[in-house]
């Protein structure tokens, strides 16, 4: 058996106690993974519901993404986008 008990002599067989955690382990990862993919459907439903009112999806999510950002990171990679931009006369 390994230290931790988790091997028989072979080194290949689980003992009970070890399967039972990878099953929880595993059963908690399939349940996340469903929650998420109800939330992935609501955010979808929610787009939606904005697009039909005239709200441009693609900006909503560019603002989603720029307020989950650090202000003053937020505006430095600003200010050198404008100073790439007027370099290229752009702006």
């Amino acid at each position: 058996m390994a230290d931790d008990g988790s091997f028989d002599a072979s080194g290949d067989i689980l003992n009970s106690a070890a399967q039972g955690r990878l099953r929880t382990i595993i059963e908690r990862i399939e349940r996340l993974e469903e929650d998420k993919a109800a939330i992935i459907a609501d955010q979808k439903e929610v787009f939606l519901e904005a697009k039909g009112e005239g709200y441009d999806v693609k900006i909503l999510r560019k603002v989603i993404r720029i307020r989950k950002q650090d202000k003053a990171k937020r505006q430095e990679e600003d200010a050198i986008l404008d100073l790439y931009l007027s370099a290229l006369g752009e702006i």
